[in-house]
């Protein structure tokens, strides 16, 4: 969890308890400025910060418990995914939620799934059964995640997607599910805030898909590894992300050739299902 994401969550816990800002800062003994900088991530708060707002809303122990230990694996940017369970992967897609409400332009790379925002629910529920999660937990973080999707209908916000051709291809569900998912990325794409593009398997390719990653205004960076979530906050290394993203919207198709693509492997996937 970055410190956008972190301010977020305090400032739905300080609405959820129906609090003023005011108040809640003159308890947690801070002015209402640096309160309000740190809900809105431009100031990373102490872990005696995030512990004197969570007294001062009154959150229960165990809450207050959660929170700290994640200020203090924010302190290194990286939060191993064993402490995301823990605290409820519902949750932080709530959390997640919450950070992109507050953003007004995402780039987003993804080389090995079709990303979290455009996915049906069915590929939802099929890759998040691949974390072991209880079927209570399993149906809320679907939920959560379905509702965190609402964002790509506002066209306040730029929302950029960049994914490699083998992602379409990659048998996430069965055949006619798979024709529905790419059904969904051909109607996004016709959005006017979404641009959607795929890298080519004929692209003639100048950089390694390493890994997939998020670059929220240009300020933060989110990469998923196998142990945990990373958060690049230094203008230098975000730059580099950048970057990256850049050079593979430059190979990718768009617009037109990406649903002319997409129709294809459509087709592709609906024959399989007419001679399964």
């Amino acid at each position: 969890m970055n410190r956008g994401e972190l301010g977020a969550a305090l400032r739905a816990l300080r609405q959820a308890s129906g609090m003023e800002a005011k108040a809640v800062a003159r308890s947690a003994v801070m002015s209402t400025s640096k309160l309000s900088k740190i809900e809105t991530g431009k100031v990373a708060p102490s872990v005696v910060d995030v512990e004197r707002i969570l007294t001062a809303i009154g959150v229960s122990e165990e809450v207050k418990a959660e929170y700290l230990e994640v200020v203090r694996a924010a302190a290194t940017e990286a939060t191993a995914w064993r402490l995301v369970r823990r605290m409820g992967v519902h949750k932080a897609q709530q959390q997640t939620r919450a950070l992109e409400a507050q953003m007004t332009q995402l780039r987003l790379f993804q080389p090995a799934l079709i990303p979290g925002l455009l996915q049906t629910p069915e590929y939802i529920r099929a890759i998040l059964s691949r974390h072991d999660l209880g079927e209570d937990v399993l149906t809320r973080t679907i939920s959560a995640r379905i509702e965190r999707q609402q964002v790509l209908f506002d066209s306040a916000k730029e929302l950029y997607f960049v994914i490699t051709e083998n992602v379409l291809r990659w048998r996430i569900v069965s055949s006619p599910r798979m024709a529905e998912q790419i059904g969904r990325l051909i109607s996004l794409s016709r959005l006017p805030n979404i641009d959607i593009r795929i890298v080519p398997f004929a692209a003639e390719q100048r950089d390694i898909a390493n890994h997939a990653f998020v670059i929220r205004d240009d300020r933060t960076v989110t990469v998923e590894t196998v142990h945990a979530e990373l958060v690049v906050t230094d203008p230098r290394d975000v730059s580099q992300y950048v970057k990256k993203f850049e050079g593979f919207a430059s190979v990718a198709l768009s617009g037109d050739d990406v649903r002319s693509m997409l129709g294809s492997v459509q087709d592709d996937f609906l024959r399989e299902q007419e001679t399964g």
